[in-house]
C-alpha cells in the first residue's frame, strides 16, 4: 500500500517566471500547451512576492516578481543584488520543497541554470534532493567568470530540454546554456523571446521528454523500494537466524540438562551397585563366620585334631 501510494505521488516542479512578470502570468502561458505534457506533474508557480528591501515596480505593468530586484545586463556579466536573490530562491525552495524538476522562462530560466550547476557542485541547497530535471525556455548562462568557473566547472548531469527560438535575441547564450547540460533535448521554433506556441512535433517531443522522466523516476522509486524491502527482509531473515540460535542453544542447554541428569542416574546407579556389593561381601563375611561357628564344623574341627593328635604319639612310640 505504501509502494502504490508512492507511485501516485506527482513530481513537483518549481517554475520561474522572467522579469517583471509573474508566477500567474507564466502559469496562464504554460497552460495553452496541451494538458497531458504535464498531466502527472504537480507545477508551482510563485507570483510576485517582494522581499523586504527590493525595488518597487517602475512600470507597474505586473505585480513585482519575487526576483525583480536581481538584474543583469544584456551580456549577463554585471547584476545587482544576486546573493539576496538566490537566497531568496533557496529558502523558497526548502520550505515549500522538495521539487524534482525546475522549469524557468528568460531570467527564471537562467537563475534555474545558475542554482543547478551551484547545487551539483555543492555551494547551496546540500539537503535537498539533487533535481532530476529542467525546462529552459530562452535562457542563458551567466559570463562573470567567478560564478561561471563554478556553476558550470562540470557537464550538469540533469535531464534538459531547451526551447531555443529562431528570433529570440537570446538564442545564442540559450544554446550556449545547452551546451552545459549532459545530452540535452533541444527544441526549436520560429518564434522570438516569448513562450512558444507548439505545434503537434514540439508536443511530441516534449510529451515523449516528460513521460521518460515519469517512467524513470517510477524505476527508481520501485528500486528504492526493493532496497527498503530487501533490508526489511534481511532484517527479518537476521531475527529468525537469532531465533533460530536461540532456539538451537536452548535445545543445548536442555541437552546438557539431560546429559547432566544421565550422567547423575549412572553415578547413582553405580553407587547402589557398589553398597550392593558391599553388603553382598558383608553377608559373605557373616556366613563364613556363622558356618565357623556351626556345631557340627566345630565337631569335625576336634575330631581333626584328636586324629593329628593320636598321629604323633604314635610316631613318637615308634622312635623310643
Amino acid at each position: 500500500m505504501k509502494s502504490q501510494q508512492h507511485k501516485e505521488k506527482k513530481m513537483k516542479i518549481l517554475c520561474l517566471h522572467g522579469f517583471r512578470t509573474s508566477g500567474s502570468f507564466l502559469q496562464k502561458q504554460i497552460s495553452k500547451w496541451d494538458a497531458s505534457i504535464f498531466s502527472q506533474f504537480d507545477l508551482d508557480f510563485p507570483d510576485g512576492i517582494f522581499p523586504a528591501g527590493g525595488k518597487s515596480d517602475i512600470e507597474g505593468i505586473f505585480p513585482p516578481p519575487y526576483y525583480e530586484w536581481f538584474q543583469f545586463d544584456n551580456d549577463y556579466t554585471e547584476y545587482t543584488n544576486l546573493e539576496e536573490c538566490i537566497t531568496y530562491l533557496c529558502d523558497y525552495i526548502t520550505s515549500k520543497g522538495p521539487f524534482d524538476g525546475l522549469l524557468g522562462f528568460s531570467q527564471g530560466a537562467t537563475l534555474s541554470g545558475l542554482l543547478l550547476g551551484y547545487q551539483a557542485q555543492g555551494k547551496l541547497l546540500k539537503e535537498h534532493p539533487p533535481f532530476k530535471f529542467f525546462i529552459s525556455i530562452s535562457g542563458a548562462k551567466f559570463r562573470d567568470p567567478k560564478i561561471r568557473d563554478i556553476a558550470y566547472k562540470d557537464t550538469i548531469k540533469a535531464k534538459s530540454v531547451h526551447f531555443i527560438g529562431a528570433k529570440d535575441w537570446l538564442k545564442l547564450p540559450s544554446e550556449d546554456l545547452a551546451a552545459e547540460f549532459d545530452n540535452p533535448l533541444i527544441i526549436r521554433h520560429p518564434q522570438g523571446h516569448m513562450i512558444p506556441r507548439l505545434d503537434e512535433a514540439a508536443t511530441e517531443q516534449l510529451r515523449g521528454w516528460t513521460a521518460a522522466i515519469i517512467q524513470c523516476n517510477g524505476t527508481i522509486s520501485d528500486g528504492k523500494h526493493e532496497l527498503e524491502n530487501g533490508d526489511a527482509n534481511e532484517k527479518h531473515g537476521t531475527d529468525l537466524i537469532q531465533r533460530d540460535n536461540a532456539k538451537l542453544d536452548s535445545k543445548h542447554e536442555l541437552e546438557n540438562v539431560e546429559a547432566k541428569q544421565k550422567h547423575n542416574a549412572t553415578d547413582l546407579i553405580q553407587c547402589d551397585n557398589a553398597k550392593l556389593d558391599g553388603k553382598h561381601e558383608l553377608e559373605n563375611g557373616e556366613a563364613k563366620e556363622n558356618f565357623g561357628a556351626d556345631p557340627v564344623v566345630a565337631a569335625m574341627k576336634n575330631q581333626s585334631q584328636e586324629t593329628r593328635t593320636a598321629g604323633e604319639i604314635k610316631t613318637n612310640e615308634r622312635e623310643v
